[in-house]
């Protein structure tokens, strides 16, 4: 069997003696996934300006509310990813919780569920998800399928013709209080935190590290983040192949 770099065994020896493990993720979790992040060179950030507006613009409440129509255009054509699957770093944070028998949470700034469908099971959804959706006028809930079957370029409600607008966090929108609390209620009481494809230039999702008080933490990112130096280890590589390296399995009873 292959000897694994330092790192990863160092990470592997905290993995093993950790009871209670929260994964702290952003948009580069989900980049092997297919699913472009925002402030990289080919982020959606730098995407052709050809709606007019800019991406912070079109995807903040007050356009929404102003221009359905532009809104929607872009969020289909940019933030939709139905056809991605979980890659590695999904299905081995999710593999924590199944075969190595963890106490885990997942703390995601993400809204692509692609944590749900890797198989974890506590998941706390900073900025909503793709696949939450509701009516502004009665409430009721869809799914994906009906934004993405929508007939026309507003999905509107078919109980009472409302307009539907995703459950995701838009610019000018606060977070939601009881997803937060549960996320720092779980960064505080781990005894490792995980933080991953993340810059932690977003907040306050990134002054959520001020709450850990554990023994170890890991910063897994390709480029420099403002936490590095607090950081017990960081690792400079893609997180998929990091949790690749890792063999987990459950402990002998």
């Amino acid at each position: 069997m292959k000897t694994p770099e330092p790192e990863i065994a160092k990470l592997k020896e905290w993995i093993d003696s950790a009871r209670a493990i929260v994964f702290f993720g952003g948009a580069g979790v989900s980049t092997e996934s297919g699913i472009p992040d925002f402030r990289s060179e080919s982020g959606l950030y730098k995407a052709r300006q050809e709606y007019g507006y800019s991406p912070e613009q079109i995807i903040s409440h007050s356009f929404f509310l102003r221009d359905p129509e532009t809104f929607y255009r872009y969020y289909k054509e940019n933030l939709i990813y139905p056809n991605a699957r979980p890659n590695a770093a999904h299905l081995g944070i999710a593999a924590l919780e199944r075969e190595a028998g963890k106490d885990v949470c997942v703390v995601t700034q993400n809204i692509d569920g692609l944590h749900q469908a890797a198989g974890s099971s506590r998941v706390y959804e900073l900025h909503g998800s793709v696949h939450r959706n509701y009516c502004l006028d009665c409430g009721a809930r869809y799914d994906l399928a009906y934004i993405l079957n929508s007939p026309g370029p507003v999905p509107r409600c078919a109980r009472c013709g409302g307009m539907v607008r995703p459950d995701v966090v838009l610019y000018e929108e606060g977070l939601d209080g009881g997803v937060v609390n549960g996320a720092v209620n779980a960064i505080t009481d781990a005894g490792l935190l995980i933080v991953g494809g993340t810059s932690l230039v977003v907040y306050p999702a990134a002054g959520f590290l001020n709450y850990y008080r554990g023994k170890h933490l890991v910063l897994i990112n390709l480029t420099e983040t403002g936490a590095d130096s607090r950081a017990g280890l960081v690792i400079r590589k893609p997180i998929g192949e990091v949790f690749s390296a890792l063999e987990l399995s459950r402990p002998k009873q």
